[in-house]
């Protein structure tokens, strides 16, 4: 996999910091060099307005700017993707970079994520979308390819939101939903959103008790101050709610910010930082535990 590459490997490095959200002429299907894949990750952006219920202070995008007016053309999109996976599979993708990075051992579609500038499961035709990702991924005989959601989790207990959830499960699906906090002053703090912390927790907890998702959660330093030893309790404490309620947890990713966030005050924690806040959780909880960054 991608992740047995070191650090030092200057193009690696790079093809890990570039994430642009556009391929070619594409506006909705883009491919990143990802390290939290391991690979190739092709991306679904369903907000190319960049709208959000979150406005994270370590977010790259900015959110400030004024905002481009298309909705999602799902037609668009289905073409987008099938070319995008034609590309991958016949080797033209790999002729620009970053992509010339991966190893030709390395090469395959890890999975077909939906990220993009804002909250996927804001999209009110989110269903069909998932459904398109689906399709293909059958046609192009990517069965071992996951398909991931990467959500904030605020709307997971929107009844069309589990439907598409629904479809997930049947294709090598996984949820990645982010928590970044243990307690509501700091969620606001990092998230900034007007839903409430104990939203995310129940909704990350209902999700887990059918299927165990992957919690990303990312630390930085605010201001200079990397987290209170104190968040990070009362974060482990909201995993361990929701183990208690019965959900389940396929692992933890900790992360920090590796491409410049659209905040200036905000700047990335050492790699012992993650290191002793992975070792703090493994003593807390049973759970794979990935550090990125």
């Amino acid at each position: 996999m991608i992740k047995k590459a070191t650090d030092t490997d200057p193009k690696m490095a790079e093809a890990w910091r570039r994430h642009e959200r556009r391929w070619k002429d594409h506006r909705f299907v883009y491919a990143v060099v990802s390290r939290r894949s391991g690979g190739l990750s092709i991306g679904l952006n369903l907000s190319p307005d960049r709208t959000c219920n979150f406005n994270c202070v370590y977010c790259q995008v900015e959110r400030g700017t004024p905002r481009l007016s298309t909705g999602v053309d799902l037609d668009r999109l289905t073409a987008e993707l099938d070319n995008i996976l034609q590309a991958e599979k016949d080797g033209s993708l790999y002729m620009d970079a970053p992509f010339d990075a991966i190893p030709p051992a390395e090469r395959g579609v890890r999975d077909i994520a939906f990220s993009g500038d804002g909250e996927p499961t804001a999209y009110p035709r989110f269903e069909q979308a998932v459904r398109i990702a689906a399709e293909a991924r059958n046609n192009h005989g990517l069965q071992t390819s996951k398909l991931i959601l990467i959500t904030n989790a605020a709307y997971l207990d929107n009844p069309g939101v589990l439907a598409a959830v629904g479809i997930l499960d049947e294709n090598n699906g996984e949820i990645w939903a982010k928590l970044d906090a243990g307690t509501e002053e700091y969620f606001r703090e990092v998230n900034r959103s007007t839903i409430y912390l104990s939203r995310i927790v129940d909704n990350i907890q209902a999700v887990a008790r059918i299927r165990p998702p992957v919690i990303q959660s990312l630390w930085t330093r605010i201001r200079g101050v990397p987290p209170a030893e104190s968040e990070i309790v009362a974060w482990l404490g909201r995993l361990k709610d929701v183990l208690a309620g019965g959900g389940r947890l396929k692992a933890i990713q900790i992360n920090t910010i590796v491409r410049n966030p659209a905040e200036n005050h905000v700047a990335p924690l050492t790699r012992n930082e993650l290191e002793r806040i992975g070792a703090f959780v493994k003593s807390g909880i049973q759970v794979l535990v990935e550090i990125h960054g």
